[in-house]
C-alpha cells in the first residue's frame, strides 16, 4: 500500500532530556495507525512533529508524500490535527466555529457556509448549530473539534488523544464517525489512553516507551507476544473436580473454589483437543472460560508499567 506517513531516525530532545531516541514508523494510506504509550512518553512529541507543530533534531520525514522539512506548508494543506484540547470557541455557534475555520483555509463565503453545512450534518450537529458551543456536551464538542479538523478535506488526520474524558458512548459515538472517515479514504494517526480504543480501531498498532518504540504490529499480533493464556473449568462438584485433576495433571488447582486453570493458546486446535479430553473422561463441568493476553497485557509486557487508564491521566503537553 501507497505510505501516508514514512518515518526513520526521529530524533528530539529538549536541553539534555532525549525525548525521541531514533523511531521509525510506517503507515499506510487509508489505515487507521495508533500509538500507545504511559504518560511521557513522547506521543503527543511524535504527533507535533510529524504536524509541523515542532522540529525534528533529525530523522528522515515524509507526510502525504512531501518532505516535511523541505516542504513544510505542502504538508500542512494535507493534514487536520484534532489535540488534547479542544480548539472550539465556547462563545460562538457550531455554525460560526466551523466557518471561521473555513475562512482560515481561505475557503469563499459560500463555500464556507455549504462546507459548514455539510459538517454539522455529517457529525449530527446540524439542530445545535446555532447554539453556541458552550453549551454543548463534552461529546458534542469533541464533534464539532473534529469536524472542524475536516474544513480543509485533509488527506491525513492527526487525533490526539480524542476520546479522553469521554464517557462510553460519547466514545463510541467517535469511534464510528473515525471509522467513517478512513472509509472515505482518510488516513487516521491515532494516540490513545485507552487500550480498547486502539484494539478496536487500529489497523497497525506502535508503542512507544521512553521516546522508543518497543512494539509494533497488528493487535492480534501485539497479542501474540505475550504468554499467559488459559483456560479455566469450573466446578461445582469435589469429587469432579478431583477427577479432572488427574485427568489434567497439569492444570493449576484452585482447591477453595473448585477452578482447574490449563496454559492454553485458545486456538481453535487447542480447545478443540481440551474438549475431546473432558469429554472422553465424561467430566462434568459446571463453566468453561478462555482467557487469551489482551493489549493491557501486552502494555505491561513491554513497558513494565500499568495500562494508562489504571493510573491518574496526565497530559504531555499542549496539542494546539
Amino acid at each position: 500500500m501507497s505510505s501516508a506517513i514514512d518515518v526513520r531516525g526521529l530524533h528530539k530532545s529538549y536541553g539534555d532530556k532525549a525525548v525521541l531516541g531514533g523511531i521509525d514508523l510506517h503507515v499506510a494510506e487509508g489505515t487507521i495507525f495508533s500509538l500507545l504509550g504511559p504518560n511521557g512518553a513522547g506521543k503527543t512529541t511524535v504527533v507535533h512533529i510529524l504536524s509541523t507543530l515542532a522540529t525534528a533534531d533529525a530523522g528522515e520525514i515524509r507526510v502525504a508524500g512531501h518532505d516535511l522539512h523541505a516542504d513544510p506548508e505542502a504538508v500542512r494543506a494535507a493534514i487536520g490535527v484534532t489535540g488534547q484540547f479542544s480548539a472550539v470557541d465556547g462563545l460562538l455557534t457550531g455554525r460560526e466555529n466551523l466557518i471561521m475555520m473555513a475562512d482560515l483555509h481561505h475557503l469563499g463565503r459560500r463555500e464556507a457556509r455549504r462546507r459548514a453545512e455539510e459538517l454539522l450534518a455529517q457529525f449530527d450537529l446540524a439542530e445545535a448549530g446555532t447554539r453556541p458551543a458552550m453549551t454543548y456536551s463534552g461529546g458534542m464538542r469533541r464533534r464539532l473539534d473534529l469536524a472542524m479538523t475536516l474544513v480543509g478535506s485533509p488527506r491525513i488526520i492527526f487525533l490526539d488523544e480524542p476520546t479522553t474524558g469521554l464517557d462510553p458512548r460519547s466514545r463510541h459515538t467517535v469511534w464510528q464517525l473515525i471509522r467513517q472517515l478512513v472509509a472515505d479514504g482518510v488516513t487516521v494517526f491515532l494516540t490513545t489512553q485507552y487500550l480498547e480504543e486502539a484494539d478496536q480501531l487500529a489497523d497497525r498498532i506502535a508503542v512507544l516507551d521512553v521516546g522508543r518504540l518497543v512494539a509494533q504490529g497488528t493487535a492480534e499480533e501485539l497479542k501474540r507476544l505475550v504468554p499467559g493464556g488459559h483456560i479455566r473449568l469450573r466446578f461445582t462438584s469435589p469429587e469432579e473436580f478431583a477427577l479432572a485433576g488427574r485427568v489434567l495433571p497439569t492444570a493449576l488447582p484452585d482447591n477453595e473454589s473448585l477452578v482447574l486453570q490449563l496454559p492454553n493458546d485458545g486456538s481453535v486446535h487447542s480447545l478443540r483437543a481440551l474438549l475431546s479430553r473432558i469429554d472422553d473422561a465424561s467430566l462434568e463441568v459446571d463453566e468453561l472460560t478462555v482467557h487469551t493476553p489482551d493489549l493491557d497485557d501486552v502494555f505491561f509486557a513491554v513497558t513494565g508499567q500499568r495500562t494508562a487508564h489504571e493510573t491518574e491521566p496526565q497530559n504531555e503537553g499542549a496539542s494546539k
